[in-house]
């Protein structure tokens, strides 16, 4: 491949555990197809969360959607909370979703990150719309909310 040097590493520490295999394969197929665009789309830079949340396409890589990108983006939020937050002894998120294929895994994922911080975790058990998960922040007095959604709310 004649990716540059730095694509290449990280394109090599995808296709090795930690990652799962439904991963690993992902990213092999794009190597043995020779699909060097859709490499370089999924490795050249990091997902960012913005104004609207984090939004990408879903995919293995950096630059999608999937577990470890939202694992990463809630290790920042736990980060940033426990840095931050009011009372850091009694930190707490509510996390909610919606019917959005992939939703209900990557709200468990955030769960289980935040879990891992010592941060108690709200999670709804079923779907549900954004403004219910505004008013559970507030009822309960969390530290912070997540919905996992692909809506613009």
């Amino acid at each position: 491949m004649t990716l540059e040097p730095q694509i290449q590493e990280k394109i090599e520490r995808w296709i090795q555990p930690p990652y799962d295999e439904k991963t690993r394969e992902e990213i092999r197929h794009l190597v043995e197809a020779g699909n060097e665009k859709e490499l370089y789309e999924r490795f050249y830079a990091e997902l960012q969360f913005g104004t609207g949340g984090l939004r990408g396409i879903m995919g293995a890589g950096l630059n999608r959607m999937n577990k470890y990108t939202v694992a990463r983006a809630t290790q920042g939020l736990a980060d940033y909370l426990k840095e931050h937050g009011d009372n850091r002894d009694d930190l707490s998120v509510c996390i909610a979703f919606d019917s959005r294929h992939g939703s209900t895994e990557f709200a468990r994922d955030a769960a289980s990150v935040l879990a891992g911080n010592g941060i108690r975790t709200f999670l709804f058990p079923e779907l549900r719309p954004t403004p219910e998960l505004s008013f559970a922040v507030r009822h309960l007095k969390a530290s912070a909310g997540i919905v996992v959604t692909a809506s613009h709310n």
